[in-house]
């Protein structure tokens, strides 16, 4: 079972029904509650849950779960229409991917911790499960809090001078709400400082390693989040950044 324990925290593989029940009770906490969104079961669960890899990550002394995400191997982009995304994105264009894949979905952290620590431990733990299985790209939605779009224009923006997905990737548009932003900002020069400090973490960490975004945000408003496909090749990481993860991997 893929674990990993650095410091204050260790991650694992969930092992059974308690634990996919606190990654949902975690993930009702940090998408639901307080949100807006509709659902009040102190539960996030979909059909998804049956066929992913859940991993948690918990504080070593307490045996508090701080973050949790789900993973769902393909075996090649013939395979993407699987996906959660490919509900809200045509992804026909990555159907030509020859490799491994690897969605990433649902990554949450606890709203009450603010441990750089953790995020580090999750992409080690994710870091050693692409290294052992050979993946050779990452993708998932990767979502900001609320729907309102004015309260992260230099975000958008940002994301439209700087990360759109190459051509021969780029997602279009399927979903039924959805904001342009490449379009509608084309003219825009983003603030980037206050671009970063909105960014959501896990979005942050994605183009970091030279990850690349969809060219509109989907508006979801089950969840009253805003998000953007986001995709890494994992040979495009640069090399000081993957010894880095890997160190965290062991």
């Amino acid at each position: 079972m893929l674990s990993l324990s650095r410091g204050r925290y260790a991650a694992r593989a969930a092992a059974g029904p308690e634990d996919l029940r606190r990654a949902q009770e975690l993930r009702w906490l940090a998408f639901r509650a307080g949100q807006g969104a509709h659902g009040g079961s102190g539960l996030d669960a979909d059909g998804f849950d049956a066929v992913c890899t859940h991993m948690l990550v918990e504080e070593v002394a307490t045996g508090e779960l701080v973050c949790c995400f789900r993973f769902l191997p393909l075996r090649d982009g013939r395979e993407i229409g699987r996906s959660y995304s490919a509900q809200f994105y045509e992804l026909g264009a990555l159907e030509s991917f020859t490799g491994p894949m690897v969605e990433m979905g649902r990554f949450c952290i606890h709203p009450d911790r603010r441990d750089p620590d953790i995020l580090r431990v999750a992409w080690g733990a994710m870091t050693r499960h692409v290294d052992e299985a050979g993946v050779e790209m990452l993708f998932g939605c990767s979502s900001f809090h609320g729907v309102e779009t004015d309260a992260y224009l230099d975000v958008f923006a940002m994301l439209k001078e700087r990360h759109l997905a190459p051509p021969r990737w780029l997602p279009r548009v399927k979903a039924p709400t959805v904001f342009r932003f490449a379009q509608k900002l084309a003219r825009r020069e983003p603030d980037a400082r206050r671009a970063l400090m909105l960014m959501p973490p896990l979005l942050r960490t994605y183009l970091m390693m030279g990850g690349w975004v969809s060219d509109h945000a989907v508006v979801d408003h089950d969840l009253n989040t805003l998000h953007v496909f986001t995709g890494l090749e994992i040979r495009a990481i640069p090399a000081a950044r993957a010894r880095a993860l890997r160190a965290v991997a062991g």
